[in-house]
């Protein structure tokens, strides 16, 4: 992601640092438009608080409605992409993007623990493909940065996808997160 599409107004950082509206993105990534009435019965939530927090992430371009649907209300992502960093933000906009990774990732890891409670309903092919990985790896930050980008790489041969005419029979939302950490540098 280009430097200049990261996130780096304070205010749309903070409107990220909500676990439900991270749940709200992941709706509309994985079903596509929905209603804050739709948004409601998947997420469990009232529909009054799916339309507040829809308008929120409206607020600062998140999302958007669907235009000309009538009586109906869709909303639909307006970015796919929610990338941010807090280098060479003031303390303001470092804790803003803080915030919005916490609630991200409380988000993320709520997701994964629900999924894995649930894979065991899963058809047998599914269950083969459904697993954590995790590896320690000795590398300078350019070697990182260079393994993380082929990753990237790889994962955005499907991307086109998120267009429901271009996904093959049996195509369903496979979600990878990829984190990379560094651990502390300790004196030795």
């Amino acid at each position: 992601m280009a430097e200049s599409d990261l996130i780096r107004d304070p205010k749309a950082l903070r409107a990220l640092a909500h676990p439900f509206r991270w749940k709200l993105i992941a709706v509309l990534s994985g079903e596509g438009p929905c209603t804050a009435t739709r948004c409601a019965e998947l997420t469990g939530e009232s529909v009054a608080s799916c339309s507040y927090h829809l308008n929120m992430l409206a607020k600062y371009g998140f999302v958007e409605e669907v235009p000309d649907q009538g009586r109906q209300k869709p909303w639909r992502l307006a970015r796919r992409d929610q990338s941010w960093s807090s280098l060479g933000l003031d303390q303001e906009g470092a804790l803003a993007a803080e915030a919005a990774s916490e609630a991200f990732l409380e988000q993320e890891f709520a997701s994964i623990r629900e999924r894995f409670r649930r894979r065991e309903l899963e058809p047998e092919e599914w269950r083969r493909v459904v697993g954590i990985d995790a590896t320690l790896n000795f590398l300078t930050a350019e070697e990182a940065r260079a393994a993380l980008e082929e990753v990237r790489e790889v994962l955005r041969r499907h991307a086109d996808r998120v267009d429901p005419d271009a996904r093959p029979d049996g195509a369903r939302p496979v979600r990878f997160l990829l984190a990379t950490t560094v651990m502390p540098k300790r004196d030795n």
